[in-house]
């Protein structure tokens, strides 16, 4: 991975894919069908004008990365607002994969239903499940366990050389624990077990304690984002 937002693009595009997109003038329009905001938003593809951005004003979600200072601008000037400030990370899968005990996670597709239950208690439901059933390509569900209970969950999906974990969600009981850890290096086992070669994941920049356990692992910041939303825009 390069590290610039381009490919995160296409990797997320892969990984976590929208119900429906389309061309509209110089902007790539998104339906997430209740998927979340990264499966919804807009995102400019071509070289536009104030003009053409009246025809945002219907998705109300525009991802703002890379190269796009100006649209944030055009923006803010038009009264968007800043939603969800996000980070990419991203490390070597060698750096990451690890020896784990014995049914501390596996992987398995499609979810179990307790891996199920565990993200909607973390708000996770439906829709993104269909977000996962949608990916064409490699994806497992990750479970997690300590002391042989169920602990946490994760979605990971592979797109050629890359991999990408989705959906991370440890039960409250468990958290502080090393979880995580184990559901990342998890990921990194099954993604290497394909040949992948790097693993990358997205989080909110306020997450200071999924930060925090990223860069321990020694995964690197490659990338950053945001969005701007209207009034009538939907969170998703």
């Amino acid at each position: 991975m390069s590290g610039t937002l381009t490919d995160l693009r296409r990797l997320m595009e892969a990984t976590w894919p929208p119900a429906r997109s389309w061309r509209e003038g110089p902007f790539r329009l998104r339906d997430g069908a209740g998927g979340g905001k990264r499966v919804s938003a807009a995102s400019a593809v071509g070289q536009w004008s104030v003009a053409d951005l009246d025809r945002l004003a219907p998705v109300g979600l525009v991802l703002i990365g890379a190269g796009d200072d100006a649209l944030d601008r055009a923006l803010a000037d038009r009264g968007w607002r800043i939603v969800d400030p996000v980070l990419a990370y991203a490390a070597p899968l060698d750096q990451l994969m690890a020896d784990l005990p014995p049914l501390a996670a596996f992987a398995h597709w499609p979810p179990l239903q307790i891996a199920q239950e565990i993200w909607a208690e973390g708000g996770i439901g439906p829709a993104r499940l269909s977000v996962m059933e949608r990916v064409a390509g490699d994806k497992v569900a990750l479970l997690a366990r300590l002391g042989d209970r169920p602990a946490g969950v994760a979605f990971v999906a592979r797109d050629g050389d890359d991999a990408m974990l989705h959906a991370l969600e440890v039960r409250p009981p468990f958290r502080r624990q090393g979880v995580g850890r184990v559901l990342i290096q998890a990921a990194a086992n099954w993604a290497g077990g394909l040949g992948a070669q790097r693993l990358s994941l997205v989080v909110t920049a306020q997450n200071h304690a999924g930060c925090a356990l990223y860069a321990r692992l020694g995964m690197e910041v490659v990338g950053q984002y945001h969005y701007r939303m209207n009034d009538r825009g939907s969170l998703g």
